[in-house]
């Protein structure tokens, strides 16, 4: 089985200029998620598509090919991240080469680390699925949302007014960080079977201006910190396959000094549908 990564980075970034080479934490915040690309062996390749000549010799510098450069088309700011690895797979066609699994890496995830991607892909390679996304759970019930009508505040689902939180099922949302897909599915707009990677709160932040990227410091730093600490006592993530009951189980195990441990886990039906 031959697999690709590929790190989606532009050079057009408008709310935070030059973002994806941006420093973080004493590197170019793209260089994480090449290093844990790289560092897991998970890859046969790890190329990073961009349309900037800056952030392609940041790429090579840290390790990753720029065998070809985006184009005009996948460049803009109506470009999906579909449209760029449909160009991706299909550049690499051109010259004689076909991957059996794909891994998109954001290049502003540095909570991505080598571990979690040798665990997702082994989850995912197990799984028989068509794709996996990391989520993490919503802070606060979705169900209990509002809207705002003519001025005034209103459930989006009054169904749920009097409902206690923990009476309530999670709801997940993206982490926006990486996703696993097999190519040939991918190509034919085919993915129906998608599981997911769960994500700790403390380890998923979206970056979209200067605010989110301080809360991102803050919250790598934690990480970094309790990895260190790993040894007397944290969190590992779980992604556990029920195949005979079609599940998948999500969660955490902390382990004290004593040696001690607990495990919450919550289940998801693997066939549950992702919107990209």
């Amino acid at each position: 089985m031959s697999t690709v990564a590929i790190i989606t980075a532009r050079g057009g970034s408008k709310r935070i200029p030059h973002k994806n080479i941006k420093d973080f934490c004493g590197k170019p915040i793209m260089a994480y998620s090449i290093e844990a690309a790289l560092d897991s062996g998970v890859f046969d390749e790890v190329m990073v598509s961009t349309d900037n000549d800056e952030i392609a010799r940041i790429a090579k510098k840290y390790g990753a090919t720029v065998p070809f450069m985006r184009s005009e088309r996948t460049a803009d700011d109506f470009a999906t991240t579909a449209d760029v690895l449909n160009e991706v797979l299909a550049e690499y066609e051109k010259r004689g080469i076909r991957f059996d699994t794909m891994c998109c890496i954001y290049p502003t995830a540095p909570f991505v680390t080598a571990e979690k991607l040798k665990r997702a892909f082994s989850c995912f390679k197990n799984s028989g699925a068509d794709e996996m996304v990391p989520v993490v759970a919503f802070s606060y019930p979705p169900q209990r949302s509002f809207s705002i009508k003519e001025g005034y505040l209103v459930y989006n689902n009054p169904k749920y007014i009097r409902a206690r939180s923990q009476d309530l099922a999670p709801w997940y949302h993206d982490a926006g960080q990486f996703y696993f897909y097999k190519v040939d599915k991918f190509i034919n707009g085919h993915c129906k079977s998608i599981i997911p990677y769960f994500m700790s709160e403390d380890e998923v932040q979206d970056i979209d201006n200067i605010t989110d990227w301080k809360m991102a410091k803050i919250k790598y730093r934690l990480m970094v910190e309790n990895m260190k600490n790993n040894t007397r006592g944290g969190y590992s993530h779980l992604l556990i396959l029920d195949t005979k009951n079609n599940c998948v189980f999500g969660g955490s195990v902390q382990v004290d000094l004593a040696g001690s441990d607990y495990i919450k886990v919550q289940c998801v039906s693997a066939g549950g549908r992702h919107a990209a």
